[in-house]
């Protein structure tokens, strides 16, 4: 018996949120045109290396199912918790992309105590 941990909304809003928080690390993410279910929803992703990726978001974590857009034909692929874990595996480019991003936040932290310090 499977568990429904969201309904098919909030899938997609979970989605949504995923699609947020990766969006400036990969070429190209959205939602599948694949059938939704409350149960799981699909991601079409471009990574950094042009490398296309329809990966799979359910209750048990993140993973791959299909090395093509809105394709699953991968079924014993390994889970990951998080989408940056799943990123991580599949794009060589992704831990330079965070990186940057991380350092940049932290430059600009920096630089608006040192105003503030000024004042």
């Amino acid at each position: 018996m499977s568990e429904n941990v969201l309904d098919k909304e909030n899938w997609k809003q979970e989605a949504a949120s995923v699609i947020n928080d990766i969006k400036n690390h990969v070429k190209n993410v959205e939602i599948s045109n694949l059938k939704n279910t409350n149960q799981r929803v699909y991601l079409n992703i471009t990574t950094l290396e042009s490398e296309n990726y329809c990966v799979e978001l359910s209750g048990q974590g993140f993973r791959v199912v299909g090395k093509a857009y809105d394709l699953v034909d991968l079924t014993d692929t390994e889970y990951f918790e998080t989408p940056y874990s799943l990123l991580s595996k599949i794009s060589l480019n992704f831990y330079q992309s965070f990186g940057n991003e991380l350092m940049s936040k932290l430059q600009a932290v920096h630089h608006e105590e040192n105003q503030e310090n000024d004042s």
